[in-house]
C-alpha cells in the first residue's frame, strides 16, 4: 500500500490556494448541512426510500392522461428481455403492422433472432475490415483504440437495420425462434469480443509482417468461420428457406409454401425501405440544421448504406412524426430513455422529478450542453403509435405521444408508455420518416454530401436500451 506523505495531511495552507480539501472546509460543510432542517428531512426520506419516489412530481402524474386523439395500436408489445436489441425490435415492430394487415392476423412477430444473427455476423466482418484499414496505425491511435473498445454491440441505428433487411430479408419468429442467448446476450457477446480482439491482434501482426490486403482477408475469412460457428451455437443456424402457412384471425387457412427470407420480406414488408430517411435533432452550435451528417466507422454491413442523418429543428421533427401517425403509420424513434422516466407508471415528462428542490441546486445544462458534455445521448429505440393533437392559435400541435416499448407488458399500460411533449423537446433525438413527409427544402438537403463526425461523437451512440 502506498504511504501518505505528512505534507498531504497538513492544514497549513487553505484549500483556496493549493486545491487540497482542508479539515476546516470539510467541517464547515458538515455543519452547514446539519443546520438545515430541509436537508435533514431530505436525508431521512432518501435514506429509507428511493430518491425517485421522494422527488416524484405528483402534479405531473395526476395531469398526465393516457388518452390520445389518434391511436394506431391494437396489438401486444414485444419483449427484448436482457439484450440491447431495441432498435431491431422497433424496426421489426414497425413493419409487422403491415404484415399483420396483409395476412389478416391479430398478432405476429418477425424473428428478431434471425436479424440479430446477421447483424452480429455482418458487424464482425465490418469491424475486421476497419482493423485491416487501420493496420498501419499504432494500437494507441485514438481511432484504433476506439475500434478495439467496441468491436461489437447489441445496439444499432435505423440505417443499420435497413442494411440487414435489404441483404438478408426477414423470417417469421417461428422459423428462427428466440434462444437463451438472443434473450440474454451478455455471455455470447463476451466470447465474441474476445475472439474479435484476438483477431485484431492477428491481423495487425500479419500486416506488420508485410501481408497485403488480399493476404489479410484470407486471415479474416478464417476468423469469420469461427464467428459463424459461435453465433450458430448460441442463436441457431439461420434458415435459407422455410415453409409458411397460417390460420388468420377469421380462422381461414393460408399456405405460401417454401419461401426464402428475402422472398418473405418482399411479400410482407410493403413499406418502401429506400424511402425512409433518418432525422435527428442535434442543437449543438457547430451542427447546422438542414445539413446531413454521418459518423466515421459507424455501420454494420460492409458495402451497405451508410448511417446518414439530416439535422432538423425539434418542431419540424414533431410535425413530421405527427403527420406520419395521422397517415396511419407508426414512427420509429430514438431517445435518451432514462432521464425523467417512471417505468412503473409508463411516463416521461421533463419535470417528472423535482431534483432541484430536493437537492437545493439547479440542474442547468440544456440539450446541447448535455450532448457536448456527455450527459445525454440516444440510448433506446421504440415506436410512436399514437399522438394527442390539440389546436393552439389555429395550428394543430402534439401535446403527448403514445409509445410502444419492447420491455414486455409489465411497465406502463401493458407495455405502452406516455411521453409528454415537454420530454420530447429535451430527450428525443431521432426518427425515421418517409421522404414524402419532408418539406421540399429538406428533401433537397438530403442530396448533399454528409459532414463526417468522429467515431466518438454523441451522434454515433447506438440504441441499446
Amino acid at each position: 500500500m502506498a504511504s501518505v506523505s505528512p505534507a498531504a495531511l497538513t492544514d497549513s495552507q487553505p484549500s483556496e490556494t493549493n486545491g487540497v480539501l482542508s479539515r476546516e472546509q470539510i467541517a464547515a460543510l458538515a455543519e452547514g448541512f446539519a443546520a438545515s432542517p430541509a436537508y435533514r428531512v431530505a436525508q431521512n426520506a432518501v435514506c429509507k426510500t428511493s430518491v425517485n419516489d421522494v422527488a416524484l412530481n405528483r402534479r405531473v402524474v395526476t395531469s398526465s392522461d393516457f388518452t390520445f386523439s389518434h391511436v394506431l395500436d391494437d396489438w401486444k408489445v414485444t419483449n427484448q428481455k436482457r439484450s440491447g436489441r431495441c432498435w431491431m425490435f422497433a424496426g421489426l415492430n414497425l413493419f409487422r403492422v403491415g404484415a399483420m394487415q396483409k395476412m389478416n392476423l391479430k398478432e405476429f412477430q418477425f424473428s428478431q433472432n434471425y436479424a440479430f444473427f446477421w447483424d452480429k455476423f455482418e458487424r464482425a466482418n465490418y469491424f475486421l475490415e476497419r482493423i485491416i484499414e487501420t493496420a498501419d496505425r499504432d494500437a494507441d491511435d485514438r481511432h484504433v483504440a476506439w475500434l478495439l473498445e467496441r468491436p461489437l454491440d447489441d445496439g444499432g441505428q435505423w440505417n443499420m437495420f435497413i442494411n440487414i433487411i435489404q441483404k438478408h430479408g426477414v423470417v417469421p419468429q417461428a422459423a428462427m425462434p428466440e434462444t437463451e442467448s438472443s434473450s440474454a446476450s451478455a455471455r455470447m457477446n463476451a466470447v465474441l469480443l474476445y475472439k474479435l480482439r484476438e483477431a485484431a491482434a492477428s491481423l495487425r501482426a500479419a500486416a506488420a509482417d508485410g501481408a497485403d490486403v488480399d493476404g489479410l482477408r484470407v486471415v479474416k475469412n478464417e476468423i469469420l468461420e469461427v464467428i459463424y460457428r459461435i453465433l450458430s451455437i448460441h442463436l441457431g443456424t439461420p434458415p435459407t428457406e422455410f415453409d409458411w402457412q397460417w390460420n388468420d384471425k377469421d380462422k381461414k387457412f393460408h399456405r405460401d409454401g417454401k419461401l426464402t427470407p428475402r422472398q418473405f420480406a418482399e411479400k410482407y414488408i410493403d413499406a418502401p425501405l429506400d424511402d425512409y430517411v433518418c432525422l435527428v435533432h442535434d442543437p449543438r452550435e457547430e451542427h447546422a440544421f438542414g445539413r446531413t451528417y454521418t459518423v466515421e466507422h459507424l455501420g454494420n454491413v460492409e458495402g451497405g448504406g451508410i448511417v446518414k442523418y439530416l439535422n432538423v429543428e425539434i418542431d419540424m421533427m414533431k410535425q413530421i412524426a405527427m403527420k406520419t401517425i395521422l397517415a396511419g403509420e407508426p414512427v420509429w424513434m430514438g431517445c435518451d430513455v432514462g432521464p425523467m422516466m417512471n417505468r412503473d407508471l409508463g411516463l416521461w415528462d421533463a419535470d417528472l422529478y423535482e431534483y432541484d428542490d430536493l437537492y437545493d441546486t439547479p440542474f442547468e445544462l440544456d440539450k446541447a450542453g448535455r450532448l457536448l458534455h456527455h450527459q445525454s445521448v440516444m440510448t433506446h429505440a421504440m415506436l410512436f403509435t399514437g399522438v394527442d393533437v390539440v389546436e393552439i392559435n389555429g395550428r394543430e400541435v402534439p401535446r403527448r405521444w403514445r409509445v410502444e416499448n419492447s420491455w414486455g407488458d409489465e411497465g406502463g399500460r401493458k407495455g405502452f408508455f406516455l411521453m409528454n411533449d415537454s420530454w420530447f423537446d429535451q430527450y428525443m433525438f431521432e426518427i425515421a420518416a418517409r421522404k414524402e413527409y419532408l418539406p421540399a427544402q429538406l428533401q433537397e438537403a438530403l442530396k448533399t454530401e454528409p459532414t463526417v463526425l468522429a467515431p466518438w461523437d454523441p451522434m454515433g451512440a447506438l440504441a441499446v436500451g
